[in-house]
């Protein structure tokens, strides 16, 4: 039972010594109370129209489910709730949609406690939470779009279903097909599937002309 006037919390990460210590951190400031501790979709959102928490913290990888889908279904229960993406996941490939799809910051679980900490206390302000360099990504993304041809290709981009924008994340790490089926527990086939999904949307004719063209992508954002 949550303490009154507490921040009620539910966490959704399938990692477990994680889950722990964060629920630790939290709970040590008297400020918090987690009501929730899971590792898959279907238990948050039990819990989430049980419990109405004020916070939830997520991973978006959750085994073989998709957590950018489970964010506009909590916001479908509470629309106040405040969302932090802690995540594995690089920033770059979906601090952007993660912020379309509802949430209020994500911060990557390499950051000290001192850092998610901050990004928890902004996102309860609500505020948005982005590290300084995806901020800065971002604007130069905007600035990029003013100039000849970049447009059409960040809209392009914008066309991936959240699937197929992991698949093209892996792509640009210099992935192949079964390391990508393995990263994300699908087959090979559906990621193959994926690909030419992937070339159809971006007009790209040949796996090699996709790769190159993720490899631009993640060279625009500053990483490669």
């Amino acid at each position: 039972m949550a303490k009154t006037g507490n921040i009620k919390v539910l966490i959704i990460d399938n990692h477990p010594l994680f889950k722990l210590g964060l629920s630790t951190i939290l709970e040590k400031t008297q400020k918090f109370d987690v009501i929730g501790n899971v590792e898959n979709c279907a238990d948050a959102l039990k819990i989430a129209e049980k419990e109405k928490p004020n916070l939830v913290l997520m991973e978006m990888q959750l085994g073989k489910e998709n957590g950018l889908e489970l964010i506009p279904k909590l916001k479908m229960i509470n629309p106040e709730i405040s969302i932090l993406i802690i995540s594995i996941q690089e920033e770059r490939f979906y601090a952007e949609r993660v912020l379309r799809l509802g949430a209020r910051g994500y911060v990557l679980k390499t950051e000290s406690a001192d850092v998610i900490m901050s990004a928890i206390n902004t996102v309860l302000d609500n505020k948005v939470y982005l590290s300084d360099n995806e901020r800065d990504r971002i604007l130069q993304a905007m600035t990029e779009e003013s100039k000849p041809g970049v447009k059409d290709w960040i809209s392009s981009i914008q066309l991936l279903s959240n699937r197929e924008l992991q698949v093209f994340s892996f792509l640009a790490k210099g992935l192949g097909t079964i390391e990508i089926a393995s990263r994300l527990n699908l087959s090979t086939k559906t990621i193959d599937t994926h690909k030419e999904h992937i070339k159809i949307k971006l007009q790209c004719n040949t796996v090699q002309e996709l790769r190159q063209k993720a490899i631009e992508w993640a060279n625009r954002a500053g990483n490669l």
